[in-house]
């Protein structure tokens, strides 16, 4: 595990778009191809502006997932991640070799099987991912499953976590935030080579505390990134305020 600390959220996107950049340019020299995972939310909205921007990625050999969406929320939905991440991403760099976006509108058991049969065939080498006001990782609200194996899983949301998604500005009431989402699971995510977490603002401080410092439990789901061996948490000055001198002095 290791922290970079930014001054804001626009030196974080900086620095995590680069060293995503870097990773995936290297996995192509290396293998020929890459496979990467994207977030979505406000805090990859800096992330996803540098990782743009970057002009040594042979966009042609990458193959895209994304972490999760919300079940029975259509693509025209300003919500949509399906509709973040092409008006903000696909829209914006060279066509990639496959995109693999979650259809929140199909049949879940059907859509989960589809993807989960993909993503076996590609081994994700770098993963983008974020940290919920809750600690979530993905959608996996707390008490979330370590166990399960299969790669993409209905979730329920928590309150905390659907508030977040409201104060974002995503939403107009809580009743229009969904209480269930396809997400990639925990393990899932943890198979990837390489994990570059952005996590910008002072709302995220706690989540953050909680992921770093507490014990790795179910009840902090990013916690389980302490176990991961190549995992990045870039971290600006109102994220890492709640941390300890001891937690931003290790190696």
């Amino acid at each position: 595990m290791k922290i970079i600390q930014t001054k804001d959220h626009f030196e974080l996107g900086a620095a995590a778009g680069k060293a995503a950049a870097a990773l995936i340019v290297k996995a192509i020299e290396e293998k020929g191809y890459a496979n990467i995972i994207l977030a979505t939310g406000t805090s990859q909205f800096e992330t996803i502006n540098q990782l743009i921007e970057s002009k040594e990625i042979d966009w042609s050999k990458v193959n895209m997932f994304h972490l999760d969406e919300y079940i029975g929320l259509p693509l025209s939905h300003p919500a949509s991640f399906r509709k973040y991440l092409k008006e903000r991403f696909l829209d914006k760099v060279p066509p990639l070799n496959a995109v693999y976006l979650i259809n929140g509108e199909a049949v879940v058991e059907d859509e989960c099987a589809r993807l989960n049969e993909i993503i076996r065939q590609h081994p994700i080498d770098v993963a983008l991912v974020g940290i919920g006001e809750n600690g979530h990782l993905a959608f996996n609200d707390p008490p979330a499953d370590f166990e399960i194996e299969d790669p993409y899983i209905a979730v329920t949301l928590d309150e905390k976590c659907r508030n977040q998604q409201l104060s974002e500005g995503w939403f107009t009431g809580l009743e229009e935030v969904p209480a269930q989402a396809i997400s990639m699971s925990i393990k899932q995510i943890c198979k990837s080579a390489k994990i570059i977490c952005s996590v910008p603002d002072q709302r995220k401080a706690q989540g953050v505390k909680d992921s770093l410092e507490q014990p790795v439990s179910n009840l902090f789901p990013a916690s389980i990134l302490q176990q991961h061996p190549d995992c990045s948490f870039y971290l600006d000055e109102a994220s890492v305020s709640l941390l300890s001198v001891e937690t931003l002095q290790q190696p």
